[in-house]
């Protein structure tokens, strides 16, 4: 069985291979639009399964995985900054509290598709201005949910605690890929 990750995301595609499988990559060409009335928790599965059902070339015995991460503060989705002074607004409304990360995976196969979501909590510390300016001038958060990636320097000098699975967090539920992957006997 082929292993197909739709997903651009570097994050994913190591994580995916630090599990151990082999797999491809494609692209999906998906407007990541979901309705305005969809609770905040199932927004990511929502567009999880948008990308599976638009992703139209998967053949028989060809597994797919699509994925989708929200940030949420206050019940406010914050997805990928436009720009850098969009990102600075989003790093200020996260520094000195909590905040959640919603990630869902879709696994599919053979016109089914599964979807799992998986919730954390992150609590961050106080971030200061000249703080968001180095963190905005040496990494790259434009293409990170929130405008922030744990791994990164971010979540090494400023998160003050976590609850739940850290790769949720990351953007991949491996958990959950592991467990949906092993029953297809992968």
């Amino acid at each position: 069985m082929r292993i197909l990750l739709a997903s651009q995301s570097p994050r994913r595609k190591e994580l995916l291979a630090a599990l151990g499988y082999n797999f491809e990559t494609v692209n999906i060409d998906c407007k990541e639009i979901y309705p305005t009335t969809l609770a905040v928790e199932k927004i990511p599965a929502y567009l999880a399964e948008l990308k599976a059902r638009t992703y139209t070339a998967l053949q028989e015995n060809e597994v797919l995985i699509t994925a989708d991460t929200i940030v949420v503060d206050q019940n406010e989705v914050l997805g990928k900054p436009g720009d850098k002074a969009e990102a600075v607004k989003m790093l200020q409304k996260l520094s000195g509290k909590s905040h959640q990360v919603i990630t869902a995976v879709s696994i599919s196969l053979n016109g089914e598709c599964f979807t799992q979501t998986d919730i954390a909590e992150v609590e961050m510390e106080n971030i200061s201005e000249e703080e968001i300016d180095y963190y905005i001038q040496h990494f790259k958060p434009l293409d990170k949910a929130g405008a922030y990636g744990i791994q990164e320097w971010l979540g090494m000098a400023k998160i003050k605690r976590i609850k739940g699975n850290f790769y949720t967090i990351v953007g991949l539920p491996t958990h959950l890929v592991y467990e949906g992957l092993k029953k297809l006997g992968l």
